[in-house]
């Protein structure tokens, strides 16, 4: 590795990290930045869901205020989403690499939708506690959150966008606090993950050093912005982004 790529892939999970901890976005400019460097689909993939670890570590810590007197709640959360993360991981190791690169614009394009569906939702001051709600909704979101978990652990790009959909969708928590959920289930279905392609020896730990140097940066960084820039503004660039890079896979995989 030349030093101009090393500082290049700091460069990238800098910008991931934010994206990451911001919106969930990380691997709209990650994954494509180890592509440009000629990784493999599959093996960039693990090797950012790696270096996503470094940033899940970096978000948690700088979002400590948010996470304050939510332990409960946060853990219950993350354990469902593990086990959809162990279930995705599995199955990417499975799947062939054609398969992976064939459904990963939809999923993207998915993931932006429901971001600007969401922030219609963000203000809203009438969601009922999880408690109070209905079981059948309860249920339902239950589901949602184990298969954005499968989704996190066999690919990962904007799936962070999707948990913070759905829990914005139904917690009456502040998107700040919602934001640091987001990023201590998003962590810990990726680190559950990367524990799996490790023993599998796709991960190229190489890279992964300046990324997740990267990642960690810019995962600390990010619930900072959150904080102090308007959030309306930053969902809806950040969906409009993916978008492009959904269509920029599509064009990849089947042209």
């Amino acid at each position: 590795m030349t030093f101009w790529i090393f500082v290049y892939l700091i460069g990238a999970g800098i910008m991931g990290g934010l994206l990451a901890s911001i919106a969930g976005l990380a691997s709209l400019v990650s994954y494509p930045a180890l592509l440009l460097i000629g990784i493999p689909p599959v093996v960039a993939n693990v090797t950012n869901t790696a270096g996503l670890v470094l940033s899940g570590i970096g978000a948690t810590t700088s979002s400590s205020r948010e996470l304050k007197g939510e332990g409960k709640l946060v853990t219950g959360l993350t354990a469902i989403t593990l086990a959809g993360g162990i279930l995705g991981s599995i199955l990417l190791l499975i799947e062939p690499a054609s398969t992976f690169e064939h459904v990963v614009p939809f999923f993207i394009l998915s993931a932006g939708i429901l971001l600007l569906v969401s922030g219609r939702q963000a203000d809203r001051k009438d969601i009922p506690r999880l408690r109070d709600q209905n079981k059948f909704g309860l249920v339902l979101k239950v589901i949602g959150l184990f298969l954005v978990g499968a989704y996190t652990g066999y690919f990962g790009a904007a799936g962070g966008v999707i948990i913070l959909a759905i829990l914005t969708l139904s917690l009456p928590q502040r998107f700040a606090v919602l934001n640091a959920f987001k990023n201590v289930m998003a962590f810990m279905a990726n680190a559950v993950a990367t524990v799996i392609y490790a023993f599998q020896g796709k991960v190229d730990w190489l890279v992964v050093v300046p990324l997740g140097l990267g990642f960690l940066i810019g995962g600390y960084c990010g619930p900072i912005v959150v904080r102090h820039v308007p959030v309306k503004l930053m969902r809806t660039l950040i969906a409009f982004a993916a978008f492009g890079l959904a269509a920029y896979l599509f064009i990849q995989a089947y042209f």
